[in-house]
């Protein structure tokens, strides 16, 4: 029996079969879980599930319109700060819109704008922001940002196809 081990069984051990991987949850940390149900039912969003257990412990999930990733939260389910997720990207594909059809539901959400300065959309104070959406729609450039009654932020980034957009002469 040989000891050899050749090039071909270095490369399959190396090389690992590769498994599909979808991100589909997020745990948002929030303190009144009844609170946090309806101001995610007055975004429009898909209420998933509302399992309370004997023990406490409750989970509550929503989904976006269009989105293949869900937010969890509840009692019991994160140890993590109420109000400490911040940066949860919406991509849309229209900013202006997406922030009408919030404003119109009684949510409060930032004016649209643009980075004036890399990282300016994750600045809580609006340091960088540059009012009104990026100079020719530049596609992920404009951005709008709101938050839960927690605090956890989010952020809706325009994914619109510049070309699409008029453009000034």
């Amino acid at each position: 029996m040989s000891t050899a081990v050749t090039a071909s069984h270095i490369e399959s051990a190396a090389s690992p079969t590769k498994v599909d991987m979808k991100f589909e949850v997020i745990v948002i940390p929030v303190a009144d879980v009844d609170c946090s149900k309806a101001f995610y039912t007055k975004l429009g969003w898909r209420l998933d599930a509302d399992f309370p257990f004997d023990n406490g412990f409750r989970v509550v999930q929503f989904t976006p319109p269009g989105s293949g990733c869900s937010v969890q939260f509840g009692t019991k389910i994160t140890t993590a700060a109420p109000g400490s997720a911040q940066g949860l990207y919406l991509i849309v594909s229209d900013v202006e819109a997406a922030r009408e059809d919030l404003v119109a539901r009684g949510i409060e959400v930032s004016e649209v704008f643009h980075s004036g300065t890399p990282g300016a959309q994750f600045q809580i104070d609006g340091n960088g922001r540059i009012s009104g959406p990026a100079p020719e729609h530049a596609t992920y450039n404009s951005f709008a940002t709101f938050r839960d009654p927690d605090g956890n932020g989010w952020l809706f980034q325009g994914s619109h196809n510049a070309a699409a957009w008029p453009r000034t002469q």
